[in-house]
């Protein structure tokens, strides 16, 4: 068999490569800066956030039915009267009568009893818990989106790396087996497949960049700045471990932490106290009173001439028993017996979908953290297995798609181990949120897995563990695609094959009659 020529090596110019597209600026951005600028610009978390503060407010309103409510009134009054003498002396005559009344006072009531006031006062004690509930999820779905779309910047980031990595050894692929060909020692075949790869591997990087251009704008819209861009993993990457490790453990932890239970849970206290409330249209109330008024008359009365003034002070109680309201203080009892059973349903609906959600998130931090390694070791296998492939494409036992087909599996290895690390961080966060534990401390565990210099290439530039080391240039120059010819088409002749010939039919048998027996 002839010898072919050997390939040219890929080392420097992949080097040149990764050190140019994966380069980042110095000022990078990390997860816990882009967080802090997530709470003061994304509206979602900003309207959470009102919200709560209005509902802390009308709780508040609640605690007015226990409290005393004083008032303060004034007013001027004139009165224009005539007074016609109907009987005795001056009978038929009339006598106008003009004078002004002036009053002030204040007047104060302090509730003593009211059974419903102090379970409307406990009720707006819990809402005000339910709303911190609420706003704690809120900050735990911030931290999931912003830390979401940081990986998946990331993620994109490698995916075109890798791409245009892989154009690169295509084409030089390609440029092999059009040499080959030009000398005579490999076929038309060999080109058309590498041909065919070099621009599939094309329609490829014009997809990757338009995915991380999206994936840039949703991470800009998220954190309210623009050209933010995120600090890569440290090399080598280490991945938190999930402690404890006892499913079971995550399940327990979510009975108490998790802000869906809580909510449930204080929303089966307000129903509970919403009964009280009902029953207490059964009971009385009391409540004391305390008065101070002043009320004047300069020019006297209608009964009297003379001026006066009157100042009374008044304290009492006030006693109010309800005895019969058409039956709405039953019927409002039974109303608040089925909502406190709705509520108690809610509550064990809410706890079966967390202890559901923290175990399957459970299972897939572990099955992420699995694939990893997997991953790890087909990365070697990969690059091991396109080693080989080279070598045998260089003397002649292999072909070039073979080639191809390894680096291909090589790359999209190299992609999915990326896209699992990141899923694996991400798998961290999302198993706290699922059990209700998530907070800014367990971001900043995945924050110490970045780059510290904010400068670091992605992990999709370091060697796999099966790859051998490649030492960059000092200088770093653009590399640019070996210069491909373009082969002309293999003219094939027509195919006019002879019209086929029906052959004849076989002569019938001749049927012989049997022996007499």
């Amino acid at each position: 068999m002839p010898s072919r020529p050997r390939l040219l090596p890929l080392s420097a110019a992949l080097a040149s490569l990764f050190a140019t597209l994966l380069a980042l600026p110095a000022q990078g951005q990390t997860l816990n800066e882009l967080y802090e600028s997530a709470r003061g610009f994304d509206a979602t978390y900003q309207g959470a956030r009102a919200q709560y503060e209005a509902n802390v407010a009308r709780a508040a309103q609640a605690k007015a039915g226990i409290l005393p409510a004083v008032g303060l009134t004034a007013g001027a009054t004139r009165n224009n009267l005539d007074i016609d003498t109907l009987t005795g002396p001056g009978r038929g005559t009339s006598t106008p009568r003009d004078f002004t009344t002036q009053n002030v006072g204040i007047n104060a009531t302090q509730p003593i009893y009211r059974p419903a006031n102090w379970a409307t006062y406990e009720q707006g004690k819990r809402q005000a818990e339910i709303a911190e509930a609420v706003l704690t999820a809120a900050e735990q779905d911030l931290i999931v989106r912003v830390s979401q779309a940081y990986f998946d910047v990331l993620a994109s980031q490698d995916s075109l790396t890798l791409v245009r990595a892989q154009k690169v050894a295509v084409a030089e692929q390609l440029a092999s087996a059009k040499r080959n060909f030009e000398v005579g020692t490999s076929t038309i075949t060999d080109t058309r497949e590498a041909q065919a790869r070099y621009d599939l591997v094309i329609a490829q990087e014009i997809a990757a960049e338009n995915d991380l251009q999206v994936k840039k704008i949703v991470l800009d819209q998220l954190v309210g700045r623009p050209g933010s861009v995120p600090v890569p993993l440290a090399q080598p990457v280490v991945l938190p471990t999930a402690m404890p490790a006892n499913i079971e453990a995550w399940v327990a932890q979510a009975e108490e932490a998790h802000p869906s239970i809580r909510q449930a849970r204080l929303g089966l206290d307000v129903a509970g106290l919403e009964i009280r409330k009902a029953e207490a249209g059964h009971k009385p109330t009391l409540d004391a009173n305390l008065g101070y008024n002043i009320t004047r008359n300069p020019h006297g009365t209608s009964t009297s001439t003379v001026g006066t003034r009157i100042d009374a002070a008044s304290v009492g109680v006030v006693f109010n028993m309800p005895l019969f309201a058409g039956f709405a203080t039953e019927n409002r009892i039974k109303e608040t017996l089925a909502l406190e059973d709705q509520s108690r349903s809610v509550l064990e609906g809410t706890r079966r979908s967390v202890a559901q959600a923290t175990r399957a998130a459970y299972l897939g931090l572990v099955s992420g953290a699995g694939q990893v390694k997997a991953l790890e070791a087909a990365e070697a296998s990969s690059q091991s297995a396109l080693d080989a492939n080279r070598l045998g494409y260089q003397v002649g036992v292999r072909i070039n798609i073979d080639v191809l087909n390894s680096q291909s599996q090589l790359y999209q290895t190299k992609r999915d181990l990326a896209q699992a690390r990141y899923n694996v961080l991400l798998g961290n966060l999302r198993l706290r949120q699922a059990n209700g534990t998530l907070t800014v401390d367990d971001m900043n565990a995945i924050n110490a897995t970045l780059a510290k210099n904010g400068g670091a290439s992605s992990q999709s530039a370091q060697p796999s563990p099966g790859e051998r080391p490649q030492t960059a240039p000092s200088t770093v120059v653009p590399v640019t695609p070996p210069s491909i010819p373009v082969v002309p088409p293999v003219p094939v002749p027509p195919f006019n094959p002879p019209a086929p010939t029906m052959p004849s039919a076989p002569p019938p048998p001749v049927i012989l009659n049997p022996p007499a027996r």
